[in-house]
């Protein structure tokens, strides 16, 4: 029966050798897939982002204006968030270099919602509209240029903290 047990051992051990080569190339083969793919990412362009900004400014209007400062809290997270990420995937673009000029007047917009101060919020998002545009001018893209919202974005959402619909 001792005889038995090393005999067991050895044709396991000769099993796995001859499994080894062939899981070596699995292995490499994931490797080089997850290369690949690490090498190839999908990365947002300056475009995607400044959409997504776009939609976050007129919920951030809608949402302040009907003092909504939940909401417009978010909103005003997102867009620093979105200004975030293209620094972080967009840094190859000159424009990159201009995105702190926004940073005062989200600061400023930041406190009138925490304050919950329609006035200043009304102000400092004109303020921030006129920053957006003032940057669009510095970095030649001053065709683009944004506006306060006159529409809500989404008619799926109401910006009203009641809740009941309504828009305004």
């Amino acid at each position: 029966m001792k005889s038995f047990y090393p005999l067991i051992g050895l044709s396991l051990a000769g099993l796995l050798a001859c499994r080894q080569p062939n899981n070596n190339q699995q292995l490499q083969n994931k490797i080089d897939s997850l290369e690949q793919l690490v090498a190839n990412p999908y990365k947002p362009g300056l475009g995607e982002f400044m959409s997504g900004i776009q939609v976050h400014h007129a919920k951030l209007w809608f949402a302040g204006e009907n003092q909504n400062w939940a909401l417009a809290d978010f909103e005003i997270n997102e867009i620093r968030e979105a200004l975030e990420d293209i620094r972080a995937y967009c840094s190859d673009r000159p424009e990159t270099k201009e995105i702190s000029m926004a940073d005062q007047p989200l600061d400023s917009l930041s406190k009138a919602i925490s304050d919950k101060d329609l006035k200043r919020f009304t102000s400092s998002f004109k303020f921030l509209t006129l920053t957006c545009n003032r940057c669009h001018t510095a970095t030649q893209h001053a065709f683009n240029i944004i506006t306060l919202p006159t529409t809500p974005p989404f008619s799926n959402q109401s910006f009203n903290i009641s809740g009941d619909g309504s828009n305004h």
